[in-house]
């Protein structure tokens, strides 16, 4: 089954400042900051939902259709991307715009200043370009802006595609119109614990109120695993994988929605696409970024088997 992904596509600028900010605010000067970081290093990885996902799945074999909008700046990126297994022949490249950037400097003491330029996210076409519904059977619905999520959700169900649902930094742009124009008929909702609590302040719905609109509701809480709640049958619970060093990367998020995906597209019940995404996630979180974990099919199934029969074992015994 084809799996289309949309999406922000965004390059990441990551500093580290080795002193402390702190020590940079002068109260006399408070009413007018300029401040100056010699930073120790520059690391540019790549990251953004869609092609977090996009890149998991093709590292799992599925040659996803990746569906968003990048900049003048993009080739590296795309190179990347196809070489992981990504068909990137659709996403709209920006012959003015860069691609969106996500710029942060972090302190001695961990404190962070971030920045996000969306860049040719500007440009992403609603609710995708001609064609990009052929030989799809299975759509991630990547944060957007909200008049775009509303219209891919609205294509999904005219077409009767089953899609899954990722609001992350959307919420308080979608409210309650937004989200139910977008949730409403969704397979399923994957936040993580603190989007969850965002999107019931937000719409000022209940988690029933929610579960009405979406067959299944995804939530990821780190290294306390999955929970997954249904409208009308019992919660499930899946522990996470665990990991052999302390993380090094980010990406966890997008690496656990593409295994959640794989599962659901071979037609796996909730808890072993769970089980895969967690497996996945665990690969990016011992890896230097979001999209640079490596793996064969063998040592992925191997560690699947190896993660859940040992979990299996110690909760029976």
């Amino acid at each position: 089954m084809r799996i289309a992904v949309t999406g922000p596509i965004v390059i990441d600028n990551l500093m580290t400042f080795p002193g402390r900010f702190t020590h940079q605010l002068l109260p006399a000067q408070l009413k007018h900051l300029s401040l100056s970081f010699l930073v120790d290093d520059l690391e540019v990885r790549y990251g953004g939902v869609a092609a977090n996902v996009a890149y998991g799945l093709g590292r799992l074999g599925r040659r996803p259709l990746l569906l968003g909008a990048a900049g003048r700046d993009f080739g590296d990126y795309r190179d990347r991307l196809t070489e992981a297994g990504v068909d990137t022949s659709l996403v709209r490249v920006s012959t003015e715009l860069a691609t969106a950037r996500y710029t942060s400097t972090t302190d001695a003491d961990r404190n962070r200043i971030t920045s996000f330029h969306p860049g040719a996210l500007a440009e992403d076409v609603s609710p995708g370009p001609p064609g990009w519904t052929e030989g799809v059977g299975l759509v991630f619905l990547g944060p957007a802006a909200a008049e775009v999520m509303a219209a891919r959700a609205a294509e999904c169900r005219r077409l009767g595609l089953p899609y899954l649902v990722d609001v992350a930094g959307r919420t308080e742009e979608l409210g309650t119109a937004g989200a139910e124009a977008v949730l409403t008929g969704a397979d399923c909702l994957v936040t993580n614990r603190r989007e969850r609590g965002l999107l019931l302040e937000h719409t000022g719905w209940t988690a029933e109120e929610v579960l009405r609109r979406v067959g299944s509701w995804v939530t990821t809480l780190g290294p306390e695993g999955v929970w997954i709640d249904y409208p009308d049958e019992p919660s499930l619970a899946v522990p996470a994988a665990p990991i052999s060093r302390l993380p090094d990367g980010a990406g966890a998020g997008g690496a656990f929605r593409a295994g959640f995906l794989a599962g659901r597209a071979d037609g796996l019940p909730d808890d072993a696409s769970a089980r895969i995404g967690c497996v996945l996630a665990a690969y990016a979180l011992e890896s230097a970024g979001s999209q640079d974990y490596l793996f064969t099919a063998e040592a992925f199934q191997d560690r699947l088997a190896e993660t859940y029969l040992t979990t299996t074992d110690a909760s029976t015994g």
